[in-house]
């Protein structure tokens, strides 16, 4: 796995971060802010490209089209907004769910927005045409939207109210699974086979997506209520949490034991992180700074 270090670490002035996100290929990434504001950074050079702002309230969390040509981003305003990543001025403004947006994705050819909510729905954007309202809305959760998930035919959502659901696109049916604790963020393993779900009993769990079957726990990073997500590295041999503890713990995926712990910052929440889709790097946020983790090369 290298040894990780702190390779860059950016301030971004958004008084809190509340969600950091790396685009399709890796080479840039998405600061959402307290501030109501998206930034744009290429976080392996520190290097801060442009903001958005046109949200009324917090930004929850951003996503980036596959050609990188646009962001979705979701607020505490109620609304989804569409961006011009070169200009920087918002296309389409959303506006649908009945309170505050909290998670966004792009499906697999950027065409479609799917956003999650908690008023408990998971609402569906065609970004192609200039229509205003949603083209499907799920109304299947009974508690709010923590997370989504979305590959070229299935949708993962998890929820306060306990559950994950997995949406088939395809065949347009949903399997609904009761966890016994609120889940506060879900992924899908790099392979498609699993997905990992963080539960606010300081545990991660692991799933067969076909099955059901709970394949192992993780634990020893600390929730505190806080909705923590989780990461699976490039390889699929380590899951990534952060944790209340200011600590990045890094599972092995078959034993579940702690391979390594990082800190990026003691006694303060890692709330976000992102992990490069092809590379051993990887994104966490905390209060106001993102770091970028990685292997130094021999010649820094």
């Amino acid at each position: 796995m290298g040894d990780l270090k702190t390779l860059t670490t950016i301030k971004c002035n958004q008084q809190a971060i509340r969600a950091v996100r790396f685009n399709v290929d890796g080479t840039y990434c998405l600061s959402c802010g307290a501030d109501k504001k998206i930034k744009l950074w290429n976080p392996h050079r520190d290097l801060m490209l442009k903001t958005y702002g046109g949200h009324a309230n917090e930004v929850l969390d951003a996503a980036g089209s596959c050609d990188s040509s646009h962001i979705v981003s979701a607020s505490v305003d109620k609304s989804v907004i569409l961006w011009d990543v070169t200009t920087a001025q918002p296309l389409r403004r959303y506006r649908h769910h009945a309170s505050s947006v909290t998670c966004i994705k792009f499906n697999e050819e950027s065409t479609m927005a799917v956003s999650g909510s908690v008023d408990n729905t998971v609402a569906f954007w065609d970004i192609v045409s200039r229509r205003q309202e949603p083209v499907q809305v799920l109304r299947d959760a009974k508690d709010s939207i923590t997370s989504l998930q979305v590959t070229d035919h299935e949708i993962l959502t998890t929820s306060v109210d306990s559950h994950v659901r997995l949406y088939d696109i395809r065949m347009g049916k949903m399997i609904s699974d009761y966890i016994g604790h609120i889940v506060t963020f879900g992924s899908f393993t790099r392979d498609g086979q699993c997905y990992i779900l963080s539960c606010t009993d300081n545990s991660i769990k692991l799933f067969d997506k076909d099955s059901g079957e709970l394949l192992n726990t993780f634990s020893g990073h600390e929730c505190k209520d806080l909705l923590l997500e989780n990461a699976v590295n490039e390889k699929d041999s380590h899951i990534i949490s952060g944790s209340a503890t200011g600590e990045i713990f890094y599972y092995d995926l078959i034993s579940s034991s702690i391979s390594k712990k990082l800190v990026h910052l003691n006694g303060k929440a890692v709330v976000s992180l992102s992990h490069h889709p092809t590379d051993n790097y990887l994104l966490s946020a905390c209060e106001d700074k993102i770091k970028l983790w990685g292997v130094k090369s021999l010649d820094e």
